[in-house]
């Protein structure tokens, strides 16, 4: 039977089905080459279901699949959908390798309101003017949408390289408490050269050390701020323990 659909990737195929009971029927199916994209959508749905349930609808919830400019933008993209009508938001860097988008990243959580503005003719006095200390015209203002309520970070010894850099910056630029277990402690700069048998070698050309403490990340994970380990059988009774106390953390901190 599987030998039917070699090379039939991405293509559709007519199937003639019998069920059980001898009636038969058409189906049309689209193979996949993996199934890698579905397990990882089904896997952030169902944590998205978890935070809905451990934060009684409170909370969303967001996961960063890697640091690169496909999962920046669906991070951009989702952010006011996770957020829409939450009080605040869980932001998950666990089992990600790695990239260079940390610094985007910090643009959409790390922005402090300087002024606040009132639009004309929404107050029939200035004297009434706190009432809009909260409104600061963002959307138009910043390459980036804005995120102002509270958040909190979710990393673990899979978080790599410039997830740890992110991990790092979050918690020592204290914009929220980073919870889950220390990242792996791999962070360089690299690049790869081509050798003239087909072959690759890679040299890394750059260290990277937290500015306020003086950390080589290369040989200090990002120590969380709250350790949780999941237990080995948390998938099989699908909980989260980590992402439980994430929730329970952020809605004390909201309260």
């Amino acid at each position: 039977f599987w030998a039917l659909l070699t090379n039939s990737i991405n293509e559709k195929v007519l199937l003639d089905v019998k069920n059980s009971n001898g009636e038969q029927r058409d189906v049309v199916i689209r193979p996949a080459g993996s199934l890698r994209n579905e397990l990882y959508d089904e896997w952030v749905k169902e944590r998205r279901k978890l935070t809905q349930e451990y934060s009684d609808g409170k909370l969303g919830y967001l996961h960063i699949r890697g640091m690169d400019h496909p999962s920046f933008e669906r991070f951009e993209r989702e952010l006011t959908a996770a957020g829409h009508d939450k009080e605040a938001i869980v932001i998950d860097v666990r089992f990600n390798g790695g990239g260079s988008t940390t610094d985007y990243l910090m643009a959409i959580l790390n922005v402090k309101q300087h002024a606040y503005t009132i639009p004309r003719g929404a107050e029939k006095s200035l004297t009434n003017n706190k009432n809009y200390r909260q409104y600061y015209p963002f959307a138009e203002r910043l390459p980036f949408f804005a995120w102002n309520k509270p958040s909190i970070a979710l990393c673990n010894s899979s978080s790599y390289s410039n997830a740890e850099i992110f991990s790092h910056a979050y918690k020592n630029l204290g914009i929220g408490t980073l919870v889950g277990t220390p990242t792996f402690g791999a962070v360089i700069s690299t690049s790869a050269v081509r050798l003239i048998d087909g072959s690759s070698v890679r040299m890394p050309f750059r260290g990277w050390f937290v500015k306020a403490t003086d950390i080589n990340m290369d040989k200090e994970p990002a120590r969380p701020d709250i350790i949780v380990k999941n237990s080995p059988d948390s998938k099989t009774k699908g909980v989260d323990e980590q992402l439980k106390k994430a929730c329970e953390v952020l809605l004390e901190q909201i309260q």
